[in-house]
């Protein structure tokens, strides 16, 4: 009885035993499992990504390459995350004892790369959705995709293209969930658990910030739209909701301004929002040089001196209008073309990029105002409607996402900035380049290309001065000898309201008008060239006396007295026989003969040369004083009447018409008034 008791007491104290290390080989089995399954899984996971990234990608022919852009999204840097994370799992498979351990440290050290790239994965994700959708409604594009995914992985089933995008966002989720798994067959006092607890926590507070950063994309994106509105749609849009916001946000507004209610400070988004004014200020600023600097461009591109003839045969001219032509054909265009597409369409992308922050900042302001309010109303009322709390989220989620991205926006619109301007540096040197290469070559051809730049440059000076001692002494014989003023020819109402101006104000301040003047400012006259006029004071009323007041008979104004010459009465036949009556005004206006008149001459008209002519292209004919002409044609081509084709001793070309006379005749210059 004893020995029997004795083997029960020792059966029963060793059940105990037995149980704990069956239930300690079953938690380390199924630990081993579940380390088996994270690494099975991610196997799996990262085969399928790649299938996506390579075979069903670069299928997708059929759909634009910004649909293939929002459907994969960033899957290259989730490959290369995995991959790594992949590589580092399987090398803990050779040190059991610690494997564990191991696997936690990992995620830990990996937290925030997968937290980044699942973050923007995971906010594009509706934007593929939508897509999908609209693949949906297209039934032979719906084929065409189904098919490609099924050839490549058959396990996606009549999911298809969604099946492969949910991917992701699964294993992501799925991450916590399989360390916790691995710590829940893990000991509390084994020395993995707390790192492992650690790893599960970082895990799960990666999912809560991607959850968050979702959000506050789907908040900004709502915002960042930009809407192209007609009025009436604006219209459309005014309700009674809306204008009991934007009254209570103006109300708040007046409030602050009046001191009656604090403002909310937030320095760390002040400095955000002023520093990306200054961003977009320089980039509006640079926008706007570079479009001035494509209109002079333009400008340039169309001024061709090169395909003027200069009746210059041979020489530098020639070697200049070839390298001319050759620059604007070839440099200065390819350096347009490659300025619009390095400088000019980044920087107007660039601009595009400022209006959905600016849009986003704006909006900010008004869900400030009403987050104010509603903080106003939840310290008076300790409570807040659902629609309340909505707008205080609202707020906080753009006001996070602002201050968490607006110093990398600002930073990469900065270095965006610089490249454009780099660019324009280099494209500016590279043009400098091709010109002097060009200009080097066409150098050589110059007959002073031998000389030194010293040498070079007091040889053109000397030509400079010699040359404007010529045209100084030219001016000096001619203000000296100035030409004779032209008379015009009268019509027959310039001499009848030249006949009622004589016999109002006298002979004496009768002037002629030797060109058109039209009159642009107050009381300024329009007269036609050789009209008669009645001077009625030399200055005006400041006293100016380049303008001077005059009567035409029917107006009064004022005229520049550069623009007319003075007649002379002269005595008719009657009184030079002294047959005339002393009050009776038988007396004819006449210019002084100070200048050959400019003459309308009669096609095959015989006249003689007033003054020498030499002839300064092929076109011309050369004159000789008081020399017979014939007069082919009153008028150039263009119908001119200041140049006359002429003949010539046999030559024929063009003269001024201004050097040409009438043969001498004994009648009297001017007109007679009609008896």
């Amino acid at each position: 009885m004893a020995s029997r008791g004795g083997d029960e007491l020792s059966s029963r104290s060793g059940s105990p035993d037995k149980e704990g290390g069956v239930s300690e080989d079953r938690s380390l089995l199924h630990q081993r499992l579940a380390v088996k399954e994270l690494m099975d899984t991610e196997v799996t996971y990262l085969h399928v990504l790649q299938l996506c990234a390579s075979d069903i990608r670069s299928r997708l022919q059929q759909l634009p390459q910004g649909d293939v852009d929002i459907l994969f999204s960033n899957i290259d840097d989730i490959i290369k995350v995995n991959g790594r994370l992949l590589h580092d799992l399987q090398e803990t498979a050779s040190k059991e004892e610690e494997q564990v351990s191991l696997i936690g440290n990992l995620f830990l050290e990996f937290q925030e790369e997968l937290e980044q790239v699942y973050k923007v994965y995971c906010a594009s994700y509706e934007q593929a959705l939508q897509l999908v959708e609209a693949y949906r409604k297209e039934p032979e594009l719906q084929q065409e995709i189904q098919g490609i995914i099924e050839a490549v992985v058959p396990q996606a089933g009549s999911s298809g293209l969604g099946f492969l995008l949910v991917t992701p966002l699964q294993r992501i989720t799925k991450y916590p969930l399989l360390l916790q798994k691995i710590l829940e067959n893990t000991p509390p006092d084994d020395s993995a658990y707390p790192v492992l607890q650690r790893a599960t926590s970082a895990l799960q507070d990666v999912n809560a910030n991607i959850n968050e950063y979702k959000m506050r994309k789907e908040v900004a994106s709502k915002y960042t739209r930009v809407q192209h509105l007609s009025l009436r749609e604006r219209l459309a849009r005014i309700n009674t909701h809306s204008f009991s916001k934007k009254t209570t946000r103006l109300s708040q507004l007046l409030k602050q301004e009046a001191g009656l209610v604090p403002r909310t400070e937030d320095k760390e988004f002040d400095d955000l929002e002023e520093r990306f004014q200054w961003v977009t200020l320089c980039v509006t600023e640079l926008r706007s040089n570079v479009a001035a600097y494509l209109d002079n461009l333009e400008v340039f591109l169309g001024c061709r001196l090169h395909e003027c003839n200069l009746d210059i045969p041979g020489g530098p001219v020639v070697q200049y209008c070839n390298l001319a032509r050759d620059l604007q054909l070839e440099a200065f265009l390819k350096f347009k073309q490659r300025l619009e597409g390095l400088v000019w369409q980044p920087l107007c992308s660039l601009a595009r990029a400022l209006v959905g922050p600016r849009n986003l900042i704006k909006k900010r302001l008004d869900k400030l105002l009403d987050f104010e309010r509603v903080e106003e109303k939840l310290l008076e009322v300790g409570s807040m409607t659902y629609e309340e709390e909505a707008t205080r989220h609202t707020y906080q989620a753009l006001n996070s996402l602002l201050v968490a991205e607006l110093p990398q926006f600002n930073e990469l619109v900065m270095q965006w900035l610089g490249q454009i301007l780099r660019t324009f540096v280099a494209l500016q040197g590279d043009l400098a380049k091709q010109v002097l290469q060009r200009a080097e070559g066409s150098m050589a051809q110059l007959p002073h290309h031998h000389l030194s730049e010293p040498a070079f440059r007091k040889l053109v000076e000397d030509e400079l001065g010699q040359t404007s001692n010529q045209l100084r002494s030219f001016q000096e014989t001619f203000e000296k000898v100035p030409p004779p003023p032209t008379t015009q020819p009268l019509r027959p109402e310039s001499e009848r309201q030249g006949q009622a101006l004589l016999s109002r104000y006298g002979p004496g301040k009768l002037y002629q008008v030797t060109s058109n003047i039209s009159g642009t400012g107050t009381l300024e006259l329009t007269l036609l060239r050789g009209q008669i006029v009645a001077l009625l004071q030399n200055k005006d009323t400041k006293g100016n006396s380049g303008r001077w007041l005059v009567d035409t008979g029917g107006q009064r104004g004022y005229v520049s007295a550069g623009k007319l010459q003075p007649y002379r009465t002269v005595p008719s036949e009657e009184e030079l026989r002294g047959q005339a009556r002393p009050h009776e005004d038988s007396r004819r206006l006449t210019p002084e003969p100070t200048r050959a008149p400019v003459l309308s001459v009669p096609t095959m008209t015989q006249v003689v040369a007033a003054y020498p002519f030499v002839a300064r292209s092929s076109h011309e004919v050369s004159l000789q004083a008081g020399q017979p002409v014939t007069v082919l044609e009153a008028q150039d081509k263009k119908g001119n009447p200041e140049w006359s084709l002429v003949e010539v001793n046999g030559q024929r070309g063009y003269v001024p018409s201004g050097f040409l006379a009438r043969a001498p005749s004994p009648a009297p210059w001017g007109w007679s008034p009609p008896s």
